[in-house]
C-alpha cells in the first residue's frame, strides 16, 4: 500500500504556473515539475474541497491548468472534526487568525490520517518553529500529525 499525501494548493500552483522571475520561486517551480511524475507514481495523492476552491481562483487559464492537474485526485472531506482542529490551530497560536485556510489544510490532512502534507508554504506551515507548534497542538488533541514537507524534502535530490 502506498503512503498517502495531502497536496496543499501551493504545490499545484508551482507545478502549473509560468516560470517566475523570482529566483527562489522559479527554483521551487522547477523542483515541483521535476518531482511531480515521481510523486504521482510513488504515493496516493489527496486534495480537499479547499484545494479545489483555491485552485479555481485567479486567472481563468491558470485556474484551468491547476484544476486539470488535480482532477483525478480523491477529495477528502472537510468534517466538523477538521473544522474544530483548525480552530484550535488558530486559537492556540501556531496559525495566525487571518490565515484560516492554512489551519484547515493541516486539519484535513490530520483528521484523514495522511502520512504527509506537501506544501511550499514556509510562512505558516512548513518551517521549524511552526511545525513544532503545529505538532504540539495536533498531538495534544490525540492525533498524529502528518509529516509536513516540500516536494524536495519528500523525495530528496
Amino acid at each position: 500500500m502506498k503512503e498517502t499525501v495531502y497536496i496543499e494548493t501551493s504545490v499545484v500552483s508551482y507545478y502549473t504556473s509560468n516560470p517566475s522571475r523570482d529566483l527562489v520561486i522559479a527554483a521551487r517551480q522547477e523542483i515541483t515539475r521535476q518531482k511531480w511524475p515521481e510523486i504521482l507514481k510513488s504515493f496516493e495523492l489527496h486534495i480537499s474541497a479547499l484545494v479545489i476552491q483555491e485552485a479555481e481562483q485567479g486567472d481563468a487559464e491558470a485556474s484551468e491548468k491547476r484544476l486539470a492537474a488535480i482532477s483525478k485526485m480523491p477529495v477528502l472531506p472537510i468534517s466538523d472534526e477538521a473544522e474544530s482542529l483548525a480552530s484550535l490551530l488558530i486559537g492556540n497560536g501556531p496559525i495566525p487568525e487571518q490565515y484560516p485556510e492554512d489551519a484547515l489544510h493541516i486539519a484535513v490532512a490530520t483528521i484523514n490520517g495522511m502520512d504527509y502534507l506537501l506544501t511550499w508554504n514556509f510562512t505558516h506551515i512548513n518551517n521549524a518553529q511552526m511545525k513544532a507548534k503545529i505538532i504540539s497542538v495536533v498531538e495534544a488533541e490525540g492525533y498524529q500529525c502528518p509529516t509536513i514537507c516540500s516536494p524536495e524534502e519528500l523525495l530528496g535530490e
